[in-house]
């Protein structure tokens, strides 16, 4: 099985990571694996972008699965190691949610509207499961319809990708989409360099519930409007 990378990125320090947050503290485990190698990115205030085209770009020499993940995430799948390895050799990006199509004005993956009326997109067109709260059993499960289908756009709380196929087709991830809708253009791009996107079985529990209407989500959405014209 090829090397896995986890690429993260937190405010906490690299002590604190370990022992602090939920991805740390599930990669706790796996921290003298062999085919595990997290590279973290500790204390961090830059754009999560900029992190991941260099975790690109250093394996360059060094070949691996890179899973681009959020430090909020609780990894509950015993068997994710293999699960990926499998979802990396049937798509070339990976996500555990997603959507099967893609609308004018997109607000989100899963949404559809204008911003003062986004509403969930009608669930023949969404993919996936995330459970929602601060451990297992999660607060809630949003059980958005089933995995394993090619998708437009993916959930950027988990993403994944072999690391040649990133290099090769020359995908990488846009420092103008600081946190907010990095993971919808990643997604763009992903389609027009012909690379296959889709979900996988994975469970994890997400902390977060998102930064929808703040300004920073507001001016995510300007560039994107304005990268795409529509």
């Amino acid at each position: 099985m090829m090397k896995i990378k986890v690429v993260t990125a937190t405010r906490a320090t690299r002590d604190q990571f370990f022992t602090s947050t939920a991805l740390g503290r599930s990669l706790n485990f796996y921290r003298t694996h062999p085919l595990i190698e997290v590279e973290l990115f500790p204390e961090n205030s830059v754009g999560l972008p900029t992190l991941y085209n260099r975790a690109i770009d250093s394996a360059a020499d060094n070949p691996c699965v890179l899973a681009f993940v959020h430090d909020d995430v609780h990894l509950c799948d015993f068997f994710w190691m293999n699960n990926l390895a499998q979802a990396v050799d049937h798509f070339d990006v990976v996500g555990i949610a997603g959507n099967v199509s893609r609308a004018p004005r997109q607000p989100a993956w899963a949404l559809v509207g204008e911003p003062d009326r986004m509403a969930l997109d009608e669930r023949k067109n969404l993919s996936g499961i995330i459970g929602h709260g601060t451990g297992y059993p999660p607060a809630n499960l949003s059980l958005y319809g089933a995995p394993l289908q090619p998708c437009k756009l993916l959930d950027g709380v988990f993403l994944a990708a072999k690391s040649e196929t990133l290099l090769r087709s020359k995908t990488r991830f846009d420092p103008r989409f600081a946190f907010h809708f990095y993971d919808m253009d990643f997604c763009r791009q992903a389609e027009l360099n012909k690379l296959r996107v889709g979900t996988w079985p994975l469970s994890l529990v997400h902390e977060s519930t998102g930064g929808f209407g703040t300004p920073a989500w507001k001016a995510g959405y300007a560039l994107y409007l304005e990268k795409y014209g529509e």
